[in-house]
């Protein structure tokens, strides 16, 4: 459960779902079993709608997890669109490789294997549309580097502003005290930079949404 919704209607809008893909439903159970994070399914539909919208031909991920949301962008992109997507984690990587390569969208997918904020400074890449869902503490870093990337006209597209509701908790536990503070001041970051036209929805953990202006 996001947190975000009550549950009643969570779960009306889970009822409605009409997700066929088994592979994708395969990648959200072994997410749930082996608790690794994944865009949550209602933001992924969203995702997926703008990426139909605005057809990017290069799309930027940060934070590839286990290629959950890169496949669903994969599947959406126009024939000679590719996204590129950034993952450290070796363990994940290879469990991103295996889904890319059932998926049938391996010539669409470029996985970056590094730490982002190491890679991005280096990027020559121009991009149409970034998704940001990386480790909370460097989102300010990210996004600074995310707008150097981002044609004009771009998308920008940001997970967790929410943060499990507790951005907007008076008490937070411990253990999510630091990245909720950090959420906390990137959301101010974000509504609050002049060269994006910006919103933050109610979607799933807390979608950001970021476009560049001309």
């Amino acid at each position: 459960m996001s947190k975000i919704l009550y549950a009643p209607q969570e779960k009306y809008l889970s009822s409605l779902r009409n997700e066929k893909d088994e592979l994708i439903l395969e990648m959200e159970q072994f997410a749930e079993d082996n608790n690794v994070p994944i865009l949550d399914w209602n933001s992924a539909e969203l995702l997926e709608s703008l990426i139909v919208l605005y057809k990017p031909k290069r799309v930027l991920e940060i934070g590839t997890a286990i290629a959950y949301s890169t496949i669903r962008v994969a599947k959406n992109l126009k024939k000679k669109a590719m996204i590129d997507t950034i993952e450290k984690d070796p363990d994940k990587i290879k469990s991103a490789e295996e889904y890319i390569n059932r998926s049938g969208y391996e010539n669409k997918i470029n996985i970056i294997k590094g730490d982002a904020l190491q890679i991005m400074p280096a990027l020559n890449t121009k991009y149409n549309f970034i998704f940001l869902d990386a480790d909370k503490e460097d989102y300010e870093r990210l996004f600074y580097y995310s707008l150097m990337l981002l044609k004009k006209g771009g998308v920008l597209f940001v997970d967790n502003l929410l943060w499990h509701g507790y951005a907007a908790a008076k008490t937070v536990p411990a253990k999510y005290k630091i990245s909720a503070s950090k959420i906390r001041e990137f959301n101010k970051l974000f509504v609050g930079q002049h060269s994006l036209t910006t919103t933050i929805l109610p979607v799933g953990d807390g979608i950001g949404i970021g476009i560049k202006k001309d």
